[in-house]
């Protein structure tokens, strides 16, 4: 079973309207909230990561979610559980990691810790909503945009690098262990757009936030291969192309905003019907929800 299809059973058992987008937006308390987790041999090596990237990297991926809602991220919560060889210089590591991607306006506020066979990681982030308009994958609108903040691809090079020991690209290993949350880019839709409009950031991959919108929305995305951006070394990659569609972990923002919006890089266009076309190579092709979550990292099968 796929992570999506968990989501929409626990969705429909507890008959939430929250649940469904990586942030739940509670409009009474004026915040959002999110909750990630990272499982050592799962979403991490130990011998690939050291601790001080380990605790900048969990802090990052929840501050992403929160500003790929639009909110701004304020406070965090993190619960480990650790094996008993654990010491001390791994905490201190591991939370000078944390300080360092809270930055100043960030706060650790509690969390909670515990025993266990491997390193688990749980953050908990909390976005303030204030004046903000706030977004959902479900909003994308017919005849608006689609753009993104920045390269795709980069994480999932680097992530192929650490697995095969080639540290020739180190700017690729360094995108994925240390990536970066585009708060200013969220900041800036949800400041200055009135109406509704789709965002989310690019964890999963860029096909799969595409897909999700499309298919949350009841769109179609049209996407042009060539207008996405990437690194011009990652064209060195045998499966480059695959690398900047489903690569993962590149933290970007891909949002559907109204044409005349101003900022981003414009990738394709909200159109009638559904899933996403892709102008690639001289051809189109069109993917389903299915032909998407085919391609897709699945944790479940990784651990059988």
């Amino acid at each position: 079973m796929k992570e999506k299809e968990f989501i929409s059973i626990i969705k429909n058992l507890l008959c939430s309207n929250y649940i469904g987008d990586d942030c739940a937006f509670l409009e009474d308390l004026g915040i959002v909230v999110t909750q990630d987790s990272l499982v050592e041999d799962v979403h991490f090596l130990r011998s690939k990561i050291t601790p001080f990237q380990l605790g900048y990297k969990s802090v990052m991926v929840n501050i992403s979610d929160v500003a790929a809602s639009g909110a701004e991220p304020k406070y965090l919560t993190i619960s480990l559980s650790l094996p008993a060889n654990i010491d001390k210089g791994f905490i201190e590591d591991f939370y000078l990691g944390c300080k360092k991607a809270c930055g100043e306006s960030i706060q650790i506020v509690g969390g909670d810790i515990t025993g266990g066979d491997k390193i688990f990681i749980s953050v908990c982030a909390i976005g303030a909503t204030v004046n903000r308009n706030i977004s959902s994958r479900k909003n994308a609108q017919f005849g608006q945009k689609v753009i993104v903040s920045g390269v795709h691809g980069s994480s999932g090079a680097g992530l192929k690098c650490l697995i095969e020991g080639n540290n020739t690209f180190e700017k690729f290993i360094k995108s994925h262990l240390e990536p970066s949350a585009q708060v200013e880019f969220g900041k800036k839709i949800a400041l200055s757009v009135d109406g509704k409009y789709a965002m989310m950031d690019t964890s999963d991959g860029l096909m799969d936030a595409l897909s999700t919108i499309a298919n949350e929305s009841g769109v179609l995305l049209d996407i042009d291969f060539d207008k996405i951006p990437h690194d011009k070394e990652l064209e060195q990659f045998d499966n480059w192309q695959d690398l900047v569609l489903f690569g993962g972990e590149d933290y970007q923002i891909v949002a559907t905003v109204p044409q005349d919006y101003d900022g981003g890089i414009v990738i394709g266009y909200v159109k009638n019907g559904s899933g996403i076309d892709l102008n690639m190579n001289g051809e189109l092709k069109h993917f389903s929800k299915e032909d998407v979550e085919n391609r897709i990292f699945n944790h479940w099968e990784k651990n059988r």
